[in-house]
């Protein structure tokens, strides 16, 4: 009899399980600072609260055609700026796509619970086949398919999303929906998460259009590896507007961009910007962005630094995260191939 209540007050004491959460980024050329306060910085808090899948969306990388090495080191150097950033691997997994075969896998059973129209209208294969009009390649268009399978392969609760994502997680949505309504309850339907704190950075030569490391300018946008001297020039140099005076306002699109930096940075309120700043010209407001930006990334360059010294230990944590993410991608992968009638070994 004691022993029964000791086994349900231990199955009461049990903590609830973890919501998971999955995501991936494309090792497409170095990191912004855009894409660091936008998105990577909220990785290691969310390391805390949730079950954490984070992968290298290496395969989603080949629509563009690549250098061999050139993609063999970027994908490396992505892995060591996340383990900078603060994914810790103690928390989370950390691994890239390709080793994983059954992203892949899993991609090509849903494309075919995919509908032509759905894929014809999402707007980024509109975007990138503008772009690359030279190489519009199928996998331009099919890799939407890639990225449900990249996330309902590990049943993850929720996914992170900016505006730019919302069409793809609504058409996984719509896929684990539509193969759940044939074969039962396989594939957890994910809901988006916002965080609460992802700060939308603009082009500092033209702050109406988002930052990105493609734009010509390259006084547009700050790498994570950019050295301190390049990064205060480039904010001295940031475009704003002939008033000189700190505050935000619908005109002012470039101070605007520079205070939504700054808090991001600092932690800083608008109405406490604007008192440090009363009587102070813009000159001096872009200098104490620019050092406070050198402040935030120092750290981060120097733990990717020296991580980028021992590239034999990055693929080695890449290959053992690999290992575990495969085995839960496993478990998923027996459900839908026991549900639609395929032998698995």
């Amino acid at each position: 009899m004691s022993e029964n209540i000791t086994s349900a007050a231990a199955a009461e004491a049990k903590p609830p399980r973890k919501k998971r959460i999955f995501s991936a980024i494309q090792p497409s050329g170095e990191m912004t600072i855009g894409n660091y306060l936008g998105a990577i910085r909220n990785f290691s808090a969310m390391q805390d609260e949730f079950e954490c899948i984070y992968a290298t969306a290496n395969l989603h990388t080949l629509t563009v055609r690549q250098d061999p090495k050139v993609f063999k080191a970027n994908t490396e150097q992505l892995y060591a700026m996340l383990l900078a950033c603060g994914v810790d691997r103690s928390k989370c997994l950390l691994f890239h796509q390709s080793l994983v075969p059954a992203h892949a896998e899993l991609s090509w059973i849903l494309s075919t619970y995919t509908q032509f129209g759905e894929l014809s209208r999402m707007t980024q294969f509109k975007d990138k086949s503008a772009r690359h009009a030279d190489n519009i390649n199928a996998g331009l268009f099919t890799y939407p398919v890639l990225m449900v399978a990249d996330i309902l392969l590990y049943q993850a609760d929720m996914v992170p999303i900016g505006a730019d994502q919302k069409q793809h997680l609504e058409l996984t949505r719509d896929v684990a929906e539509r193969f759940n309504g044939i074969y039962g309850n396989v594939f957890t339907v994910p809901d988006p998460y916002i965080p609460p704190i992802a700060a939308r950075v603009m082009s500092l030569a033209d702050p109406t259009k988002k930052m990105s490391k493609s734009d010509d300018n390259t006084r547009s946008f700050v790498l994570m590896t950019d050295q301190p001297s390049t990064i205060m020039k480039k904010f001295r140099s940031a475009v704003t507007d002939c008033e000189a005076v700190v505050c935000r306002g619908p005109e002012k699109a470039g101070i605007n961009n520079l205070m939504d930096i700054y808090a991001a940075v600092t932690g800083k309120t608008d109405d406490q910007i604007v008192a440090e700043f009363e009587g102070k010209g813009y000159g001096d407001f872009k200098t104490a962005v620019g050092e406070a930006v050198v402040a935030m990334i120092e750290p981060i360059q120097q733990e990717y630094n020296a991580l980028l010294k021992d590239r034999k230990y990055l693929n080695q944590c890449a290959m053992e995260d690999a290992e575990k993410a495969a085995a839960i991608a496993e478990r998923t992968m027996q459900k839908v191939y026991k549900k639609i009638g395929l032998p698995r070994r």
